[in-house]
């Protein structure tokens, strides 16, 4: 008897047996939060979904999951009790969200890494988590290859570099706008050469994956990023290239974006489900 064919989610790892399920609280309700929740449902995770803070408005309201709470309030988060909360919201959630998580919950994901290029900020939350006995977990976002920078850091960079190429209407509603005539584009263009944190402030929606690789490498001001238009691109690419004492490595990586949210890739969202499966898994890759 011939097997049957696979599953489209037969890529789940060993579970926990008769556990109870992790109460998550998800802070933003956007194209990136609620493709994970979806995910999440679909795979039959063992998870909760204690709560969701979003937009007060109406709308907004409507489209949080049957029977799930609506979260108002940073002060609430303590009496939720969750196991972890799951921020995909911008830059402004983190101050607004972060503080009241990492006393709140054991562990609280950050999808908002460009937040972390503010000055102070990383050690600020740092130091939040220390205090409160929580863990701040980055995920690995739009690109991949992580454990081979980070472990070729032991040894120390000499450089990195990180490009991010996207289709010119990507970059709208950011200061490339102002450079190029994202409309009307027949060539590839550079539309910004500079430093991961200068790249985080300049184009927050754009390029979170820059400070995650440079947290994992050589730092937010040793990090090399070039941001570029093309109007032959149809996915969102990276390119990662780094050397050092280990050696040299170069990772590469065609995503596609979100359905509902150009700015993002796809796989921002199923790096959010492995870190949160992560926690239910009785094997971590």
């Amino acid at each position: 008897m011939s097997s049957p064919a696979p599953s489209e989610f037969d890529n789940r790892l060993p579970r926990r047996s008769g556990s109870v399920p992790l109460r998550l609280v998800f802070i933003g309700w956007g194209a990136i939060n609620s493709r994970v929740g979806d995910l999440l449902r679909q795979r039959g995770a063992p998870i909760e979904i204690a709560a969701i803070a979003t937009i007060d408005s109406p709308e907004a309201r409507s489209r949080l999951p049957e029977g799930v709470e609506f979260l108002g309030s940073a002060d609430q988060l303590r009496a939720l009790a969750p196991d972890l909360v799951v921020e995909a919201a911008g830059r402004a959630a983190i101050l607004q969200w972060a503080p009241a998580a990492l006393a709140a919950a054991p562990a609280v994901i950050l999808a908002s890494t460009s937040a972390l290029a503010d000055d102070g900020m990383l050690a600020k939350l740092a130091e939040l988590a220390d205090r409160h006995g929580s863990r701040i977990d980055i995920p690995s976002g739009a690109i991949g290859g992580l454990d081979a920078l980070a472990s070729a850091a032991v040894l120390g960079l000499n450089d990195v570099l990180h490009q991010i190429v996207k289709p010119p209407r990507a970059w709208a509603a950011t200061p490339a706008e102002r450079l190029l005539d994202l409309d009307r584009m027949t060539e590839r263009a550079v539309l910004f050469s500079g430093t991961a944190r200068q790249a985080a402030a300049d184009y927050p929606q754009n390029a979170n994956a820059t400070v995650v690789t440079a947290l994992a490498g050589i730092g937010m001001d040793r990090t090399r990023v070039e941001l570029i238009a093309d109007p032959a691109a149809t996915m969102n690419g990276h390119r990662i290239a780094a050397s050092g004492a280990f050696g040299r490595m170069e990772i590469t990586l065609q995503n596609r974006p979100l359905a509902t949210n150009p700015k993002s890739s796809e796989l921002t969202a199923l790096s959010l489900v492995r870190l949160i499966e992560h926690r239910t898994n009785l094997l971590v890759i």
